[in-house]
Protein backbone atom coordinates (compact mmCIF):
# COMPACT_ATOMS: atom_id res chain seq x y z
CA UNK A 1 0.00 0.00 0.00
CA UNK A 2 2.82 2.43 0.86
CA UNK A 3 4.78 1.64 -2.29
CA UNK A 4 1.64 2.12 -4.39
CA UNK A 5 1.13 5.53 -2.75
CA UNK A 6 4.75 6.47 -3.48
CA UNK A 7 4.31 5.31 -7.09
CA UNK A 8 1.19 7.48 -7.48
CA UNK A 9 2.82 10.56 -5.93
CA UNK A 10 5.93 10.09 -8.05
CA UNK A 11 3.89 9.75 -11.25
CA UNK A 12 1.89 12.91 -10.51
CA UNK A 13 4.95 14.92 -9.41
CA UNK A 14 6.29 14.95 -12.96
CA UNK A 15 3.42 17.20 -14.13
CA UNK A 16 2.35 18.88 -10.86
CA UNK A 17 2.21 22.62 -10.24
CA UNK A 18 3.97 22.09 -6.89
CA UNK A 19 6.29 19.11 -7.50
CA UNK A 20 8.68 20.05 -4.69
CA UNK A 21 6.26 18.93 -1.97
CA UNK A 22 5.42 15.68 -3.79
CA UNK A 23 9.10 14.78 -4.27
CA UNK A 24 9.80 15.63 -0.61
CA UNK A 25 6.91 13.42 0.48
CA UNK A 26 8.21 10.57 -1.71
CA UNK A 27 11.77 10.89 -0.38
CA UNK A 28 10.72 11.05 3.28
CA UNK A 29 8.46 8.02 2.90
CA UNK A 30 11.23 6.00 1.21
CA UNK A 31 13.81 6.98 3.83
CA UNK A 32 11.44 5.98 6.63
CA UNK A 33 10.73 2.65 4.90
CA UNK A 34 14.49 2.01 4.63
CA UNK A 35 14.92 2.73 8.37
CA UNK A 36 12.10 0.32 9.19
CA UNK A 37 13.46 -2.38 6.88
CA UNK A 38 10.48 -2.20 4.49
CA UNK A 39 12.71 -1.02 1.63
CA UNK A 40 16.36 -1.40 0.69
CA UNK A 41 18.94 0.47 -1.34
CA UNK A 42 20.05 -1.61 -4.31
CA UNK A 43 22.74 0.53 -5.92
CA UNK A 44 23.46 3.63 -7.98
CA UNK A 45 22.21 4.42 -11.48
CA UNK A 46 23.24 7.15 -13.87
CA UNK A 47 20.49 9.76 -13.90
CA UNK A 48 18.44 9.98 -17.10
CA UNK A 49 18.02 13.76 -16.83
CA UNK A 50 21.14 15.17 -15.17
CA UNK A 51 21.20 18.83 -14.18
CA UNK A 52 23.22 21.13 -16.41
CA UNK A 53 24.22 18.17 -18.66
CA UNK A 54 26.66 16.84 -16.05
CA UNK A 55 26.87 13.18 -15.18
CA UNK A 56 24.78 12.45 -12.10
CA UNK A 57 23.77 9.34 -10.18
CA UNK A 58 20.62 8.38 -8.28
CA UNK A 59 20.07 5.69 -5.65
CA UNK A 60 17.87 2.79 -6.76
CA UNK A 61 15.55 1.71 -3.92
CA UNK A 62 13.43 -1.45 -3.88
CA UNK A 63 10.08 -1.23 -2.04
CA UNK A 64 8.15 -4.47 -2.42
CA UNK A 65 7.39 -4.93 -6.13
CA UNK A 66 8.29 -1.30 -6.92
CA UNK A 67 11.60 0.45 -7.53
CA UNK A 68 12.26 4.17 -7.15
CA UNK A 69 15.13 6.61 -7.42
CA UNK A 70 16.12 9.12 -4.75
CA UNK A 71 19.05 11.57 -4.59
CA UNK A 72 22.23 10.01 -3.17
CA UNK A 73 24.08 10.99 -0.02
CA UNK A 74 27.89 11.01 0.28
CA UNK A 75 27.70 7.71 2.16
CA UNK A 76 25.78 6.10 -0.71
CA UNK A 77 28.73 6.65 -3.06
CA UNK A 78 31.01 4.88 -0.57
CA UNK A 79 28.75 1.96 0.34
CA UNK A 80 26.71 1.18 -2.81
CA UNK A 81 27.95 -0.32 -6.05
CA UNK A 82 27.29 1.47 -9.32
CA UNK A 83 24.89 -0.35 -11.64
CA UNK A 84 25.57 1.81 -14.71
CA UNK A 85 22.75 2.84 -17.01
CA UNK A 86 19.10 2.42 -16.10
CA UNK A 87 17.47 -0.65 -17.66
CA UNK A 88 14.60 0.71 -19.78
CA UNK A 89 12.76 -2.63 -19.94
CA UNK A 90 12.10 -2.86 -16.19
CA UNK A 91 8.79 -1.24 -15.21
CA UNK A 92 6.82 -0.84 -12.00
CA UNK A 93 3.46 -2.64 -11.81
CA UNK A 94 0.38 -0.60 -12.69
CA UNK A 95 -1.54 0.89 -9.80
CA UNK A 96 -4.95 2.54 -9.51
CA UNK A 97 -4.85 5.07 -6.69
CA UNK A 98 -5.80 8.72 -6.89
CA UNK A 99 -3.37 11.42 -5.83
CA UNK A 100 -5.46 12.66 -2.89
CA UNK A 101 -5.57 9.17 -1.37
CA UNK A 102 -1.83 8.63 -1.97
CA UNK A 103 -0.92 11.98 -0.37
CA UNK A 104 -3.16 11.23 2.62
CA UNK A 105 -1.47 7.84 3.17
CA UNK A 106 2.07 9.24 2.89
CA UNK A 107 1.35 12.32 4.98
CA UNK A 108 -0.04 10.13 7.74
CA UNK A 109 2.95 7.76 7.47
CA UNK A 110 5.65 10.47 7.46
CA UNK A 111 3.94 13.20 9.46
CA UNK A 112 4.70 15.72 6.71
CA UNK A 113 2.00 18.29 6.03
CA UNK A 114 1.62 20.37 2.89
CA UNK A 115 1.63 24.10 3.48
CA UNK A 116 -0.98 25.79 1.37
CA UNK A 117 0.48 28.71 -0.53
CA UNK A 118 -1.63 31.82 -0.41
CA UNK A 119 -1.00 34.40 -3.05
CA UNK A 120 -3.03 37.04 -1.24
CA UNK A 121 -0.17 38.17 1.00
CA UNK A 122 2.35 38.44 -1.82
CA UNK A 123 0.26 40.48 -4.22
CA UNK A 124 -0.64 44.12 -3.80
CA UNK A 125 -4.31 44.85 -4.03
CA UNK A 126 -5.35 46.59 -7.22
CA UNK A 127 -6.92 49.95 -6.55
CA UNK A 128 -9.14 51.37 -9.21
CA UNK A 129 -8.14 54.96 -10.01
CA UNK A 130 -10.57 57.55 -8.73
CA UNK A 131 -11.30 60.52 -10.97
CA UNK A 132 -12.62 63.66 -9.35
CA UNK A 133 -14.82 65.99 -11.27
CA UNK A 134 -13.28 69.43 -11.22
CA UNK A 135 -16.41 71.27 -12.18
CA UNK A 136 -16.39 74.32 -14.43
CA UNK A 137 -13.13 75.87 -13.20
CA UNK A 138 -9.84 75.42 -15.01
CA UNK A 139 -7.63 75.86 -11.94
Amino acid sequence: MLSQAIFTVNRHAKTATNPKFLYTLKKQAILKMIKEGKASKVGLHFSQNPKFSNQQSDVLVKCGEYTFHIPPSKEDFKSLRHLGKLNQTTRNPKCRMNLTEAKRILQKYTGTIEKKLTNHNNQKAYKKPVFKKLGDSFF
